[in-house]
């Protein structure tokens, strides 16, 4: 049995683009990930250790992200998507990164890439 945990708009502000004034100022970038992961033994233990830490990964995420310097957030994606299934419980993730504003008219611009084991 597999389950999925998620993390939905984790917003950061780092380096990101192109252009020569995306090279000197923060933009917000909003990230969501969705693993599936093997937790039937956190059902009955109630024990942090048993299940995904979501908090952990994503302070992780949230370092990283923050002191980084891409230009596009494909490659962000792939990084971030590393730290993820560094924890040996995820077996498929779904991460999305996206720029609010980034395309006039736009909510937001992004992408979503899969990983597996």
């Amino acid at each position: 049995m597999s389950n999925k945990i998620f993390v939905k708009d984790l917003e950061i502000e780092a380096i990101i683009g192109v252009f020569d004034w995306e090279r000197e100022v923060k933009q917000l970038i909003k990230i969501s990930y969705e693993v599936e992961v093997d937790i039937k033994k956190a059902f009955k233990s109630d024990n942090l250790a048993d299940t995904f830490d979501y908090k952990t990964t994503s302070k992780k995420i949230i370092k990283f992200v923050e002191k980084s310097s891409f230009q596009l957030i494909e490659a962000l994606a792939e990084k971030i998507s590393k730290i993820i299934m560094q924890d040996e419980r995820v077996l498929n993730l779904s991460l999305s990164v996206s720029k609010p504003g980034a395309l006039r008219g736009s909510k937001e611009v992004g992408l979503t890439i899969f990983r597996s084991r």
